[in-house]
């Protein structure tokens, strides 16, 4: 899955963290892929040193390198790390060129075919906030994207631009791409304006918004800045964050399966948490992509 924004500060590896965290709550052996140059997801995790990064896998996507750029995470033997580095940024150049894109698909099949131990059942791919070619390359090795933003002015115009992408890597490159959903992070319930922004959203895109926001919270920054997971840092915001991020990665894998379905022609099964659009939502600003919600979002 591919965690991407296309504006920084929305908090995109806050939430790729917070799904690792609720995966390891969950007993499911994860990798984290940190695509971003900043690097905030591998600090985050502290792996030990490794003898290459990423940006050696994408530039030669064979096994003996991708091994020298994998590490456990300091979160839990069961989670992994492809570490980031600052030379990332090298291969993030913007245009049409889609030389070696391909190759961080190629290393996620190489690790699929000869895991370190037991196979992973999820990979987090967290995205630089731009759609360079680190992002396509995220989306082409992809099988759900996620988009992550918060809910202000310019909300509504970056998530249509992002779907936008996604659909078309998926039309010329990736076929089994589709759009986990958007969720809303750093939501203040008690703001109107956020309120008011979070119904923008929906009427633009129905149910590919998520059920879930993710509220502001103090505990996260503590969390990260100890580099340990939201679920075992011990205060009330850090559990209502927890519950939350359980939720989000519950409808990421429903949605996988009946994206599993669709492509196979046959009948998804009915989804029981995401409430149905109100009748006053309209589907006028952004009529294809509403269209894909109610295609691809159970």
């Amino acid at each position: 899955m591919a965690v991407l924004s296309l504006k920084g500060g929305v908090g995109k590896t806050t939430v790729a963290l917070g799904i690792a965290s609720a995966a390891l709550r969950r007993g499911a052996r994860a990798l984290v892929a940190d695509l971003d140059p900043q690097g905030n997801a591998t600090a985050t995790l502290d792996p030990p040193m490794t003898e290459a990064t990423l940006t050696d896998v994408l530039e030669t996507p064979r096994l003996a390198v991708i091994r020298q750029a994998l590490a456990p995470s300091g979160w839990s033997d069961e989670l992994d790390v492809l570490v980031s580095s600052e030379d990332l940024e090298l291969l993030n150049e913007p245009g049409p060129d889609s030389r070696r894109m391909d190759n961080l698909a190629r290393a996620l099949d190489e690790l699929t075919a000869s895991p370190p131990g037991d196979p992973y059942q999820l990979a987090i791919l967290d995205c630089p906030p731009s759609l360079g070619r680190l992002t396509r390359s995220a989306l082409m090795a992809a099988d759900s994207a996620l988009l992550v933003t918060e809910p202000t002015m310019y909300a509504v115009s970056g998530a249509e631009r992002a779907l936008e992408a996604i659909e078309a890597i998926r039309a010329e490159h990736n076929p089994r791409l589709r759009p986990a959903g958007v969720l809303v992070n750093r939501l203040r319930v008690r703001s109107y304006e956020h309120q008011y922004r979070v119904q923008e959203l929906r009427e633009s895109f129905g149910r590919l918004v998520m059920p879930t926001a993710i509220p502001d919270r103090l505990a996260i920054q503590q969390a990260q800045g100890a580099c340990v997971p939201i679920h075992e840092w011990k205060s009330p915001g850090a559990q209502e964050i927890a519950l939350t991020f359980n939720m989000v990665l519950a409808k990421i894998l429903r949605s996988s399966r009946a994206g599993r379905h669709r492509l196979a022609d046959e009948e998804p099964e009915p989804a029981s948490t995401p409430a149905e659009p109100s009748q006053n939502e309209t589907t006028s600003q952004f009529p294809v992509l509403r269209e894909l919600a109610e295609r691809e979002i159970g």
